[in-house]
């Protein structure tokens, strides 16, 4: 089964993940917002903290559950004496709950607009919560 694959994800914030309880994160990267579209509450997602480029079979990560999805665009203007300047940020906030570690098996995704996704290495040891 193919799991969707946020990536880039912080060490620290994957040691917090690990500690059981559910944590809030908001993502800006585009490449896991664009995951994130295939994304519904409730499903299983792969987390790790190696580059969407550079991650391949065998690198590590954890598996989460995906508690809550909300994907915004935010307007941010910026004013000054002979200028007025609007942005946009598009963010996805999400949380999430730890379920166990795991390794990649395969991945797809790598054309740009595309969602990464990876196959797993099912654990033989769960974590009982």
């Amino acid at each position: 089964m193919k799991y969707a694959a946020l990536t880039g994800i912080s060490p620290s914030v994957i040691a917090e993940l690990k500690s059981g309880k559910a944590r809030t994160l908001e993502l800006s990267s585009a490449h896991n917002i664009i995951t994130l579209t295939e994304a519904t509450p409730g499903e299983c997602l792969f987390l790790t903290s190696v580059n969407e480029e550079d991650l391949s079979p065998g690198d590590p990560g954890i598996m989460v559950d995906l508690l809550a999805l909300n994907i915004s665009m935010k307007r941010i203007e910026l004013t000054g004496p002979t200028y007025f300047e609007e942005r946009e940020r598009m963010s996805a906030r999400i949380k999430v709950q730890f379920r166990g570690t795991t390794i990649a098996r395969d991945v797809e995704g790598r054309k740009w607009g595309d969602p990464t996704k990876v196959e797993i290495i099912r654990s033989a040891c769960y974590r009982a919560g």
